[in-house]
């Protein structure tokens, strides 16, 4: 099994380096079947791994040992288990649908073999990352994700807004890098060894160690440890504040867009912390701490969604608001929901961006969505597929969101962890907010008044093309919108298809039977999921129990209200906005973080800066240390040319002075 393990694992690096670095001599055709192959191979060879895993066939071990440092060694290997399985036909299932949509909607792009390069190194960054079995391995898979959206976010990098995305993206993630780099260098302080094994299995011996951060003050070390590590997941997850880069990302390619939201970059954090969760579940603190964050990303980023116009950035801000959800599942101790959301979200989510950027190739790359309308009749393989993940979005009865968003909603009621009651209203909150800003999108773009073709507004919008500032976007007065060529709708039509059936066929054995029995931790005190199962009478009867419950009332009242808005009387949401100005403008200014980060952050750091410059470098460095000694130096020697007079006699009486003055010295003592 071996082979398949490595197979999984560099296939689609093996198709990354042909296409980026033969690009030329391959071709277009051949940069994207040498990557699309790649991919396939992956996804088939972690297909079969989930099968064997499923057969009872689990691998941990090492590939290669690195380096040996003392008593440390530093490896390369592998850590096969369910979850790592899971993970792994998630991340390839998804890369390969976007390899195959990258050929329609990157057809005309000059860096086509380029991109093709990025996205299949995004996913080998990605299988390294979920199969490691050692910390080193996985924080080699997390920065090199990091490094890969750079390359994918700032892909037209002749654009500002691209450049400026990019960089925002690499600047906030080495804020939540630096505290993941802070946990692993506790857990080799304290644990002596980065094997995912040793140190879960001394984990409980160190559960009461203390550490003294500052004066006599103790902390819990698995607290502070965990903590630190999540501080690592709140910014690959974009988990608020450190969430800032991910509506700023869509200044990427649309394909990139939906890798990154689905199934790559933003999930690595909640792996990451349902693979550590037997550290985490002997620290309440800490998961209380994520509890917390959790929520407020799920219920604040989803309000967000309801002001924005561009297609895109509303999907961007869905996707902050599910992380929250799959949060706030950790911090109640249900990590394999958490993980079970991680997938059913991973195939909508791909799905709407997907869709996304059909309606986006439709519009001649016009993403407003105050410039659409009607396109149900012009496009209606998108159209369909499109009300399919909206549908699974917003947990809808028997389609997969229902499912996976539903027992989240449950875990956190029964959760006993401190702030499990502001998640619960977070979470059912959010519900509705998520109805709400989905279905304002949906009937904008598919239904009511057809508003494309007109004068192009001043709308402050972007444009998903690479020459987007060389020349005219969006329909013209006699242009119509049109379907998608099969190359990007296939994809559309196989993620809907996953959109609907992936939740009520592995809902049961992923969270109610023994999938994740060796993989995930529970402490017998936290028993959420163990309340869930004595509930747990099969997918058909949890279908049908949602039309009594809360969250199906509350989505559906989501739906009306946005039916209700935008097409039975859409001048209402004007009037709104107009009435309730100062909310409508926090809202559309992201509740000021960026403006907050740009005066107190960055303008503290270039004032640290400034500072540092006029007090160190040219006061102390420039003005003492070196001007200075060069000055006293001067001065010495001011001095030392007034004795040198270039007369005998002068020399002489100095010398006399010189003679009797050691004379004295030494007689007065024997006086």
């Amino acid at each position: 099994m071996k082979t398949a393990y490595l197979l999984a694992a560099f296939a689609p690096l093996i198709g990354s380096i042909v296409a980026g670095l033969f690009g030329r001599q391959v071709g277009r055709a051949g940069a994207h079947w040498v990557t699309i192959a790649g991919v396939a191979i992956s996804f088939a060879a972690s297909l079969w791994t989930l099968f064997d895993v499923l057969g009872g066939n689990t691998f941990e071990g090492a590939l290669y040992t690195w380096s040996v440092l003392n008593d440390l060694t530093i490896e390369v290997g592998f850590l096969i288990d369910p979850l790592t399985a899971t993970m792994m036909c998630v991340v390839t299932s998804v890369s390969l649908m976007v390899h195959i949509y990258t050929i329609g909607y990157m057809a005309d792009d000059p860096g086509y073999q380029r991109f093709f390069s990025y996205i299949s190194l995004f996913t080998f960054s990605m299988m390294m990352l979920v199969m490691a079995n050692n910390f080193m391995q996985l924080f080699f898979g997390w920065e090199a994700v990091g490094l890969v959206s750079y390359l994918l976010i700032g892909f037209w990098y002749t654009r500002p807004t691209a450049i400026y995305a990019n960089l925002k993206a690499f600047l906030v993630n080495r804020v939540g890098d630096f505290g993941f780099v802070l946990g692993i260098g506790l857990v080799v302080a304290y644990f002596g060894s980065l094997d995912y094994g040793e140190v879960f299995a001394a984990a409980p011996e160190l559960a009461d160690e203390q550490l003294g951060l500052w004066g006599s003050t103790q902390w819990s070390l698995l607290t502070v440890t965990c903590i630190c590590l999540f501080i690592g997941a709140m910014g690959k997850s974009a988990q608020f504040p450190l969430h800032v880069w991910l509506p700023d990302s869509m200044e990427g390619p649309t394909p990139i867009s939906a890798l990154i939201h689905a199934a790559t970059m933003v999930t690595a954090g909640i792996f990451m912390v349902a693979r550590m969760s037997p550290l985490f579940e002997l620290s309440e603190t800490a998961l209380s701490f994520i509890m917390v964050i959790g929520a407020i990303t799920a219920l604040f980023m989803g309000f967000l969604g309801i002001v924005q116009n561009d297609i895109k950035r509303v999907v961007a801000y869905s996707t902050l608001s599910q992380l929250g959800y799959m949060t706030v599942a950790l911090a109640a101790s249900a990590y394999s929901v958490a993980i079970f959301h991680l997938m059913t979200h991973a195939f909508f989510k791909a799905l709407l961006f997907l869709g996304a950027g059909s309606v986006i190739i439709g519009m001649h790359h016009d993403q407003d969505m105050r410039n659409m309308g009607g396109l149900r009749r012009f496009m209606p393989v998108t159209w369909i597929t499109f009300l399919i993940g909206s549908l699974a979005l917003i947990g809808t009865p028997f389609f997969s969101g229902f499912y996976s968003k539903d027992m989240i909603i449950e875990a956190v009621r029964y959760s006993e962890i401190p702030g499990a009651g502001f998640g619960y209203f977070a979470v059912l909150a959010g519900v509705f907010v998520t109805a709400l800003y989905t279905f304002r999108m949906y009937f904008m773009v598919f239904h009511g008044e057809s508003r494309w073709g007109r004068a192009q507004h001043d709308h402050d919008h972007d444009h998903d093309a690479s020459h987007d500032d060389a020349g005219h976007h969006g329909l013209g007065p006699n242009d119509k919108p049109h379907e998608s060529p099969r190359v990007v709708t296939v994809p559309l039509v196989l993620l809907a298809i996953a959109s609907v059936v992936s939740g009520a066929i592995a809902i049961g054995p992923m969270l109610f039977g023994d999938f994740f029995a060796n993989s995930i931790v529970v402490a017998e005190s936290h028993g959420a999921m163990a309340t869930l199962a004595e509930h747990w009478h099969g997918w058909v009867d949890l279908g049908m129990h949602a039309l009594k419950t809360w969250p199906f009332w509350l989505a559906l009242a989501g739906v009306v209200t946005a039916w209700f808005l935008y097409i039975a009387q859409p001048g209402i949401p004007a009037s709104i906005a107009s009435a309730f100005a100062p909310v409508y403008r926090l809202l559309d200014n992201k509740y000021y973080l960026d403006r907050l980060n740009e005066i107190l952050f960055a303008g503290g750091a270039r004032l640290l800066g400034r500072g540092l410059w006029r007090g160190g470098d040219q006061t102390i460095i420039d003005g003492l240390i070196v001007n200075g000694s060069a000055r006293l130096t001067g001065w010495f020697s001011g001095v030392l040319r007034l004795a040198q007079t270039g007369h005998l006699n002068t020399y002489a009486i100095t010398m006399i002075i010189g003679v009797a003055l050691l004379m004295l010295f030494v007689i007065l003592p024997l006086l």
